[in-house]
């Protein structure tokens, strides 16, 4: 009795240890700590097998995908894998080509990324928008196609340069992104609105009703990552960045008026804090979120978004993040001028 009861209990540890070891794409574990009682909620609240018993309503305009809006959603493949090298690099200290092998189309590797120096409370939401970055890639794939990976260059001189540029002079020593957690979320600052931006700007463009679901769920992703970024920033924007005593505040306004000068399209974004004619129905200061005077997200066009990421605020000069220049036949068609 005492063998059978060893034997089940052992059978028991194996079942709750296989449950939370899956592996991702690139053969990494799932994190272990997964609770096994919340997968069993989950696992309840599915159909697991069963036909779905809630069918989405029947499309207005029965296309899934018209041929103009290829483009416009595969541009947005150049923000993605930016983002995706970014957080996995930050958090795993691997990219795509380790995490999700043969997603980057033979594109090459970032330039400069690598692991970065996270506390426990940030780590745990990096990787988490590290995954869902491969997510996003997969789906816009599937929906549209892909383009190759361009090349990143997501190296600590480069968000130096970015920067350096915000605040108009060296700061000393440069800024490092994978120096610590305050450094890497303000570098998380720099690139996933943009993402917002584009989706905004891209969603009056498409018509296909399966781009159009593609958009939508990616916008929503997207917005919350982002909201979470400004919200960590927001409980410490009266901190002071070490070495440089400099607030997150102003790091933050910084970092949205260089992206505003090299947009060329006005106020399109803002730091955590603004005068009270920006905020929330001219009425507040804080500004825990970006949006303009109705509270609505800011859209951008691919030429604005190029030459913020270009830093050269001129879609046709790549630099910046994309030294190559960014690819897909929007991108690639400014450097034919």
């Amino acid at each position: 009795m005492a063998s059978y009861a060893s034997a089940s209990f052992l059978l028991l540890l194996l079942l709750q240890l296989w449950s939370c070891s899956d592996a991702l794409p690139g053969g990494h574990p799932v994190d272990p700590t997964c609770p096994p009682e919340l997968s069993s909620v989950v696992a309840m609240s599915s159909n697991h097998g069963k036909p779905p018993s809630c069918q989405p309503p029947a499309p207005h305009v029965p296309v899934a995908v018209f041929p103009y809006d290829v483009d416009p959603v595969q541009f947005a493949l150049n923000l993605e894998y930016n983002e995706a090298e970014f957080f996995l690099h930050g958090a795993y200290g691997q990219g795509l080509d380790q995490i999700a092998p043969g997603m980057a189309m033979g594109g090459p590797p970032p330039v400069g990324a690598r692991k970065a120096n996270l506390d426990e409370k940030t780590l745990p939401v990096i990787k988490e928008f590290a995954l869902q970055e491969v997510g996003h890639i997969r789906a816009i794939k599937r929906t549209v196609g892909g383009i190759p990976r361009p090349r990143i260059d997501l190296s600590a001189d480069n968000f130096a340069r970015v920067m350096d540029q915000a605040f108009g002079y060296r700061l000393n020593p440069p800024f490092d992104p994978y120096a610590n957690s305050l450094n890497f979320l303000l570098a998380c600052y720099v690139i996933p609105y943009l993402g917002i931006n584009g989706y905004v700007g891209t969603n009056p463009m498409i018509d296909g009703y399966k781009t159009k679901e593609l958009v939508a769920g990616l916008l929503g992703v997207e917005a919350g990552q982002d909201a979470v970024f400004r919200a960590l920033l927001f409980e410490r924007r009266g901190e002071a960045v070490p070495p440089y005593n400099i607030t997150v505040a102003e790091f933050t306004d910084r970092v949205s008026a260089l992206r505003n000068r090299l947009g060329r399209c006005g106020v399109k974004d803002e730091g955590l804090t603004v005068p009270r004619e920006l905020g929330a129905e001219g009425a507040i200061c804080t500004n825990v979120l970006s949006a303009d005077r109705d509270s609505l997200s800011y859209a951008r066009t691919p030429a604005q978004l190029l030459g913020i990421l270009y830093l050269t605020g001129d879609e046709r000069k790549p630099g910046g993040f994309y030294p190559e220049g960014a690819n897909g036949k929007i991108a690639r068609s400014f450097l034919g001028k």
